[in-house]
């Protein structure tokens, strides 16, 4: 477990050193990928902390929702995949969605003088 943390650590420390050194780019895929795998976050990322909020809310409302129901149908073991497509539907409608928002922000993250920041231009 402890290999993976640092091979974890490793990579993202790789990656904003090499997208980080370039201010010009548009890394609008960052806040895309956070809110894929936990929606939310990428809506976060690009400061709307009320479709953050929203889209995590919906994210744990669906998940409930879907196990609920998946619970109550005949041969429950084979509905359970239900839970994971509906959080995937979420989370690729989500993704998309703070991906779009970033791209029009001109969402950057790179290395600024006191460590790693993030960027916005309006």
């Amino acid at each position: 477990m402890q290999k993976v943390m640092v091979t974890l650590c490793v990579g993202v420390i790789l990656l904003v050193a090499t997208f980080g050194a370039s201010a010009q780019t548009n890394d609008a895929w960052i806040p895309g990928l956070a809110s894929f795998v936990l929606p939310g976050l990428g809506q976060f990322l690009n400061d709307e902390m009320d479709k953050a909020l929203i889209h995590l809310g919906i994210a744990v409302a669906l998940d409930v929702g879907a196990f609920y129901v998946a619970s109550l149908l005949p041969f429950s073991y084979y509905t359970y995949p239900l839970v994971g497509l509906v959080h995937l539907g979420w989370g690729i409608y989500s993704g998309l969605d703070a991906y779009n928002v970033a791209k029009d922000q001109g969402f950057t993250i790179g290395l600024v003088e006191n460590g790693i920041g993030f960027k916005v231009s309006f």
